[in-house]
C-alpha cells in the first residue's frame, strides 16, 4: 500500500544527494536496553553526526534529548519529509523485526541514555513504538521531562483499545504537522 510512497520519496532523497545513502540507520536502545538499528529515510546531509557537537549549545530542550527547530543540517527535502513524519516510514520494517511496535516510548541514542534518571530508564521496560502519547501531546514542542512524564502514563495504561486510540490521534497530528521540525 506505501510502497508508491516509499520509492517516491527514497528518489527524492536520492536525487537531492546521490552519493548519500537513501536510508539513514542509527544504532538505538530498545526493550531492556537492548541496542538495535532504526531505520529512517534520510533528512539530513550526510556529516549530520559529526556537526552535533558544533551545535549542541543551541540545543531547543532540557534533558537527554537534542531539539533545534531551524536544525541546519537538514535538508531541503527533508524539512518536507520532517513535517509530514515520511521520514518515519522505514520503522516499519523494525516493527516487522520485532524491534519496535507502533505505539511505545521513541527509541533513546545511546549517548541519551547515558544520561537518564533513574526515573527516566523506566522508559525502556517496554518496546519502543514509533509513534505514542508524547508524540500526539506536542510532539517537538514538549520537554525531555514531560516527554518521560508522558511515556511513564502510556506504560501504566498501555492496552490494544489505548494503541488504537493513539495511532488515530497520531494520524490526526501528522495531517495537522504541528511541532513537527
Amino acid at each position: 500500500f506505501i510502497s508508491p510512497i516509499m520509492l517516491w520519496i527514497a528518489y527524492k532523497v536520492y536525487k537531492e544527494n546521490p552519493a548519500a545513502s537513501v536510508i539513514f540507520s542509527q544504532r538505538r536502545i530498545g526493550q531492556n536496553g537492548q541496542p538495535f538499528t532504526m531505520y529512517k529515510f534520510r533528512s539530513m546531509c550526510v556529516d549530520a553526526e559529526d556537526q552535533l557537537g558544533d551545535l549542541m549549545h543551541k540545543n531547543e530542550i532540557s534533558g537527554a534529548m537534542f531539539k533545534m527547530k531551524e536544525d541546519p543540517r537538514v535538508t531541503e527535502f527533508g524539512k518536507f519529509i520532517r513535517r509530514t513524519s515520511l521520514d518515519e516510514l522505514p520503522q516499519l520494517f523494525n516493527v516487522i523485526k520485532g524491534d519496535m511496535s507502533l505505539i511505545g516510548p521513541r527509541p533513546p541514542l545511546e549517548r541519551e541514555v547515558a544520561e537518564y534518571t533513574r526515573q527516566d530508564i523506566q522508559r525502556l521496560l517496554v518496546k519502543p513504538g514509533c509513534s505514542g502519547l508524547w508524540q500526539v501531546s506536542g510532539r517537538s514542542e514538549i520537554q525531555f521531562k514531560e516527554m518521560v512524564k508522558l511515556d511513564m502514563e502510556y506504560i501504566k495504561k498501555r492496552s490494544l483499545g489505548y494503541d488504537i486510540s493513539l495511532i488515530a490521534k497520531t494520524i490526526k497530528v501528522i495531517l495537522k504537522r504541528d511541532g513537527a521540525y
